[in-house]
């Protein structure tokens, strides 16, 4: 079982300068969280062809809920977290959930 922190960004403004702004001054301060075990980032599409309710996603991995709850009360993701006004134009929904493997039961 991990813990992630689900970072669901809406329809940003300028969709370039989000990108841009998000791979390269966001993204490396994200990484600097401490505990992360994976971080990743992808743009939402979906299934028919629809506009999607997020335009991308972060999840914030962690090994274990000790892990996640010093990496949230953390100095860094203070900075990455005031560091979100600065591109989501769009707005953001943050959430935390358990992830369980139900592949290999």
């Amino acid at each position: 079982m991990s813990f992630k922190v689900a970072v669901c960004y809406g329809h940003p403004v300028d969709q370039v300068a989000f990108d841009t702004y998000y791979c390269d001054t966001h993204a490396p301060l994200a990484r600097k969280i401490p505990g992360l075990s994976d971080f990743t980032w992808g743009k939402c599409h979906t299934l028919d062809g629809g506009k999607p309710p997020y335009y991308a996603i972060a999840s914030l991995v962690f090994a274990d809920a000790d892990s996640m709850k010093s990496g949230l009360q953390s100095e860094e993701m203070q900075q990455a977290g005031e560091d979100v006004r600065n591109f989501a134009t769009g707005g953001v929904t943050m959430y935390i959930h358990e992830d369980r493997s139900l592949y290999n039961q």
